[in-house]
């Protein structure tokens, strides 16, 4: 069927695609566990996108299912094997200074606008069109294809930890939440914290650190932060310092008096914490600035930590900097960060290490380093790294499906960020971010550009086809 003009077959169907792609990105599909129900076990919105989802497959002709309100599929096609595709319908957390309504899917200038549009709402959408373009065309296929619909890949993989206790797993299959052309190798990701236990006695400084606050989640570079300062007199002195030293670092934030504190804010840049380096970390910038102050002992020992990050996001911390030919460096992202003058500090950190990292050794170090400091290491988390051999068979047959689509090499790639493609015994991420493209995922002011979802969605209409055929 090499006759088949994939990109003609989504163009036929481009305004009912951005319908439905707008229909699912109007969802705030953001974990809300405080809001969680025994049929909403990760809040209202992820039921309401992973059921929108379902709803639209059931229209379509796809025999759909929901499995425990964590994840669900659409199916078609016969036979014994399996060809999956893993996508999510849950986002991050929309964050501030948006210049469009986060869930607005407005679509201006070639761009549609809104939490998910690029992660990952719109390149699963371009993946069920593949899948309905294939099916619609009614060619043979010798292998069932099915989409699996996941609801907490941005947090705890609860869903496709939950699906694959309940249904089988693919024979082969791909994720469209990353780059094109194939992603064959992703890091390992670990999240851990570092605990600062409250301290007792400590000599009280010239300003004492009540409170210090930055950070939603381990894989964002955090976009503000807030500390909260007593001190022994209202010195207006320094809320000029810290005003200079906003405008030194060229960054946003305020410096005022509320009751007895002096409160301080900071805006940063958000980025997906893979690569810390895209980012302005908000909760860094401020530690920085506070370690110059006189503070108190506990509130002094939290923001050095904080501090000692500053530029340092290559395990340089804890004397485990490495990299390897195949995946590149090691990183760490400081996600979240907490601190009160009662109960201590804690960080959260999101680490990627390379395909060859000796992980355990690593968790040793790290341990070393923060007991030297009377710290503790804390909710340690693994997810191991995974890759396909280059000469595997659905690598070469995403290669050729990519080249003939779009006329360019099908370069193979090793990225940081951690796909569905780990929870798949064989698989890879494919797509849909184009070489060259702006990354905007976990960003205010995220979008994807339509001609790009269209193209995306040939791409994945004929690699369905050639790898169910």
């Amino acid at each position: 069927m090499s006759s088949v003009n994939w990109l003609e077959e989504v163009l036929k169907r481009k305004d009912e695609f951005i319908s439905d792609l707008q229909g699912l990105l109007r969802i705030k599909s953001v974990l809300d566990e405080e809001n969680a129900k025994e049929d909403a076990p990760l809040g209202q919105g992820i039921k309401d996108a992973l059921q929108y989802m379902l709803d639209l497959g059931e229209k379509d002709g796809f025999s759909s299912k929901n499995v425990g309100n964590l994840a669900g599929h659409l199916e078609m096609g016969e036979g014994k094997e399996l060809v999956g595709i893993l996508g999510h319908v849950d986002v991050v957390p929309e964050g501030d200074g948006w210049s469009v309504e986060p869930y607005g899917a407005e679509v201006k200038d070639g761009k549609i606008y809104a939490r998910g549009s690029s992660d990952d709402k719109g390149p699963t959408i371009a993946a069920y069109y593949g899948m309905k373009i294939v099916k619609d065309l009614g060619l043979p296929l010798s292998k069932r294809v099915r989409l699996i619909i996941g609801t907490d890949e941005e947090s705890n993989w609860r869903c496709v930890d939950h699906y694959f206790q309940q249904e089988e797993m693919p024979t082969t299959g791909f994720v469209p939440d990353a780059d094109f052309p194939i992603i064959f190798a992703e890091k390992g990701i670990s999240d851990y914290d570092i605990v600062q236990p409250a301290r007792d006695g400590q000599a009280i400084g010239k300003y004492e650190l009540v409170s210090f606050q930055s950070g939603r989640r381990y894989n964002m570079v955090p976009d503000y932060a807030e500390a909260h300062l007593k001190m022994d007199e209202m010195n207006t002195a320094e809320v000029q310092n810290y005003l200079a030293y906003l405008n030194e670092i060229k960054l946003e934030g305020d410096a005022k008096f509320v009751d007895s504190e002096l409160v301080l804010t900071l805006i940063g840049k958000s980025a997906h914490g893979a690569e810390p380096r895209n980012g302005n970390n908000a909760g860094i910038f401020m530690a920085e600035y506070l370690k110059t102050l006189e503070l108190d002992n506990t509130g002094k020992e939290y923001v050095e930590t904080v501090a000692g990050f500053y530029e340092k996001s290559r395990g340089e911390v804890f004397g485990i900097a490495y990299e390897d030919d195949d995946s590149g460096e090691l990183t760490i992202n400081v996600g979240v960060m907490n601190f009160s003058k009662d109960e201590g500090g804690r960080i959260g950190l999101n680490m990627r290490y390379p395909v060859t990292f000796d992980i355990d050794e690593g968790k040793r170090k790290i341990e070393a380093t923060l007991a030297e400091k009377g710290l503790r290491l804390e909710n340690f988390t693994d997810s191991k790294p995974t890759y396909v051999k280059k000469d595997d068979p659905l690598i070469k047959t995403l290669q050729k499906v990519y080249e003939e689509q779009t006329g360019e090499k099908a370069e193979l790639l090793a990225i940081g960020g951690g796909t569905y493609s780990r929870a798949l015994d064989k698989g890879v991420a494919f797509g849909a971010m184009f070489p060259g493209r702006e990354d905007v995922m976990h960003q205010k002011d995220e979008y994807a550009i339509v001609e790009d979802l269209f193209k995306a969605s040939a791409i994945y209409a004929q690699a369905i086809y050639e790898l169910a055929k």
